[in-house]
């Protein structure tokens, strides 16, 4: 969710303003980088239609920082260092400071050779500061940046370095990413300097996105994954109309609007400082106006993947587009993801009416069932014509004959017409009663009634 919103935030302001959005990879960990990964990053931008103008790969140019960490390393302002992580930890532990390094290895001249890193020398005084677009003056005391790392033990760059260089190189004027990469930016601002940059880009550092307990939202504790709630059901373009509003909001309040409205009245003045709460009914109802926004051919031709996989509990022979297509317009209705689909279709196609034990014991056990489903079995087997009317008038014949009328001697339908309905389609909650059996025909609907009447 964070990388996804930072991605939106980046692409709105490119679009608004008509600059370049680029996409950058990060691969300088040669360990946790992988192209299925890359590419998982690249579908989600096009799924979410994030088009970008230019694509960088930073493994393709380690010749260009390698050449600047020697060049540090020839003007002073890096050193090689062999110190391990435990001997950092004991010497911190050892002066009760704060944890970091210390600086050990300045004026240690050590060779090159196996574990050595390269690290830059960062002020002993002064402050690195940059005006934040969102978080306003930012400062830090250059005696608390350690000496950090621009090239690792294996001789692969650090992305600090990467960065420096090529928002640089590639005339970079806007930096949006999240707040928890603020400690990394003095690093950067310094790196820049050190390469002779008297003109870095502006950042904005966006604020944290937090669950409803108000925590980070965390991999290991919450549901992050763009990539699984677009295989929920979730439509790209409700998500990306979400993910907008998580810390930006349009000047006229508005929330729920198409995208080409958020590029247009897209500012980076307008993105708060307070963290963003991720709201997952909020999201579904964002979603839930988008799918009822879509036409009905539209509604019908995405959720049909949904409905006519593998993983349906009916055999994937017995889908008929057709037939759901004559039930697209009340399911998109009442549907907020299109996950939700299946349940309210599955007894179209199963075999026979879904068992739900909690439906059938709330409606089967009442005193008026038996009369009700005895009264309907024997109305529709002698039915002739079948149409949501006629199934109406056989529910209402069956109330009044199993006594379901009210003062004025009018039939109670809704109490007549749950146990058809759980006998029928499996569940006492769902799609119109009337329009779904007479969909389902006649001789079918006849011989899932007196199945359930035998069940009793």
């Amino acid at each position: 969710m964070g990388s996804a919103r930072s991605a939106l935030f980046n692409w709105l302001y490119a679009r608004h303003t008509g600059g370049t959005f680029i996409v950058r990879v990060e691969d300088t960990d040669t360990d946790r980088s992988r192209p299925e990964l890359t590419e998982a990053i690249f579908d989600a931008l096009r799924t979410l239609g994030l088009d970008w103008d230019e694509t960088y790969h930073q493994s393709d140019r380690f010749d260009l920082y390698r050449t600047a960490a020697d060049r540090f390393l020839d003007e002073g302002r890096a050193y090689r260092c062999d110190c391990t992580q435990d001997e950092v930890k004991a010497r911190a532990e050892a002066r009760g400071g704060t944890p970091g390094y210390d600086g050990h290895c300045r004026d240690r001249d050590v060779a090159p050779g196996e574990g050595v890193v390269v690290r830059f020398c960062t002020p002993d005084e002064g402050t690195t500061a940059w005006d934040d677009l969102i978080r306003d003056r930012v400062e830090f005391e250059n005696t608390h940046l350690e000496d950090f790392v621009i090239v690792r033990s294996n001789g692969v760059p650090m992305f600090l370095l990467a960065n420096a260089i090529d928002d640089i190189d590639m005339g970079i004027t806007h930096v949006v990413r999240g707040e928890d990469l603020v400690n990394t930016t003095p690093k950067v601002l310094l790196l820049r300097e050190a390469l002779g940059d008297t003109e870095p880009p502006l950042y904005a550092h966006l604020p944290l996105i937090v669950n409803e307990q108000r925590k980070k939202l965390s991999k290991r504790r919450d549901d992050v994954n763009v990539a699984d709630y677009l295989a929920r059901g979730f439509l790209p373009e409700a998500m990306v109309n979400y993910l907008a509003t998580l810390g930006w909001g349009a000047p006229d309040g508005v929330e729920i609007r198409p995208v080409a409205e958020i590029v247009e009245q897209f500012e980076l003045s307008d993105i708060g400082k307070s963290p963003a709460m991720f709201d997952i009914k909020k999201l579904e109802h964002f979603n839930g106006e988008y799918v009822r926004a879509l036409s009905v051919d539209e509604f019908t031709e995405r959720a049909t993947p949904f409905i006519s996989g593998s993983d349906v509990p009916w055999p994937t022979e017995s889908f008929d587009p057709a037939r759901f297509a004559a039930l697209a317009p009340v399911v998109q209705e009442r549907v907020k993801t299109l996950d939700e689909v299946p349940l309210l279709v599955d007894w179209l196609f199963c075999a026979d009416a879904p068992d739900d034990p909690d439906s059938w014991a709330k409606e089967m056990g009442k005193a008026h069932a038996v009369a009700v489903l005895d009264s309907a079995i024997a109305a529709v087997q002698v039915a002739g014509e079948w149409d949501a009317d006629r199934v109406r008038a056989i529910v209402e014949g069956a109330a009044v004959d199993a006594g379901l009328v009210n003062a004025e001697g009018n039939p109670q339908l809704s109490k007549a017409q749950a146990p058809v309905r759980v006998a029928t389609l499996g569940r006492s909650k769902g799609l119109p009663l009337f329009e779904s059996l007479a969909l389902l025909g006649r001789d079918e609907t006849h011989r899932r009634l007196a199945a359930a009447r035998a069940r009793v």
